[in-house]
C-alpha cells in the first residue's frame, strides 16, 4: 500500500517541463474560448470538517458559465433536486474545482479556486431572459487553470457514436432509484419521464431555478 509521496514517485516518471508550466493563475484567450464553447462541467466541492466530497454535473447552452475578465468566473445555479449538496459545501468550504467539457473535444480544461454565493442583482441580472434569472451565482475566484490532455476521452471513446450505449441497457432513473429506497416500481416510461423533465426544466426557469 502507498501511503507518503516518496513511494509515489518511485512508481511514476517526473512530470515533464510542459505539463508544469502550462498551469496557469489566469484564464488565457484559449481557456476562455474553451469555456465559451463549453455547454456542460463538473463541479467539485467538500464540506465541513473533511466530509466527504462531492462531484455534481451542471450543464446550459455553450457559454453558460462567463468569465467576465480573466481571473473569474459565473456559474448560474439552475433547476435540480433542492439537495444542496454543492452550495451547502461551498458555505463550510470556499475550495471548488471545475472540468469543462466541449462535445467532440478530446481535451478538457481544469480550473480551481474559491468559491462564493452570489444573489446581489448585479450577478442574477447577467443570466436573465424572458422566462428565466437564477435565484443565484456561484462566483469563482480562479487560482489554477490548465488545459488536459486526450488520453482519458481516447480511452474512453465518450464522443464516439459507436461507443454509445442504448437507454434501454439500464432501467429507468425512477426504476432504479424506487428499487434502491423499497418503494414500488413506477409505471412511468423513459419517455413520459423525459417529458416530465422538459416540464419541470421549462416550469423552473420561468420560476428563477432551484439550486443543486
Amino acid at each position: 500500500m502507498i501511503t507518503n509521496e516518496t513511494q509515489l514517485r518511485q512508481l511514476y516518471a517526473m512530470p515533464g517541463e510542459r505539463a508544469v508550466l502550462k498551469q496557469r493563475t489566469d484564464l488565457d484567450a484559449h481557456c476562455l474560448r474553451f469555456i465559451a464553447l463549453s455547454p456542460f462541467c463538473v463541479v467539485a466541492t467538500g464540506g465541513a470538517g473533511g466530509s466527504l466530497m462531492d462531484a455534481s454535473p451542471r450543464g446550459g447552452a455553450p457559454g453558460f458559465v462567463h468569465a467576465p475578465d480573466a481571473q473569474t468566473l459565473w456559474i448560474p445555479d439552475a433547476g435540480g433536486n433542492n439537495r444542496l449538496d454543492s452550495l451547502c459545501n461551498l458555505l463550510h468550504d470556499p475550495r471548488i474545482g471545475l472540468l469543462f467539457m466541449v462535445p467532440g473535444i478530446q481535451e478538457t480544461l481544469r480550473v480551481n479556486g474559491q468559491a462564493k454565493l452570489r444573489d446581489e442583482g448585479h450577478y442574477t441580472a447577467q443570466f436573465a431572459g424572458p422566462n428565466f434569472r437564477p435565484k443565484l451565482v456561484i462566483e469563482v475566484q480562479v487560482q489554477e487553470a490548465y488545459l488536459h490532455c486526450a488520453k482519458a476521452l481516447m480511452r474512453s471513446r465518450l464522443w464516439h457514436a459507436q461507443a454509445q450505449v442504448e437507454r434501454t441497457m439500464l432501467p429507468t432513473m425512477n426504476q432504479m432509484v424506487h428499487a434502491q429506497i423499497g418503494l414500488t416500481p413506477p409505471t412511468e416510461t423513459q419517455e413520459q419521464m423525459e417529458q416530465r423533465y422538459r416540464t419541470q426544466i421549462a416550469s423552473e426557469q420561468a420560476e428563477g431555478g432551484a439550486g443543486s
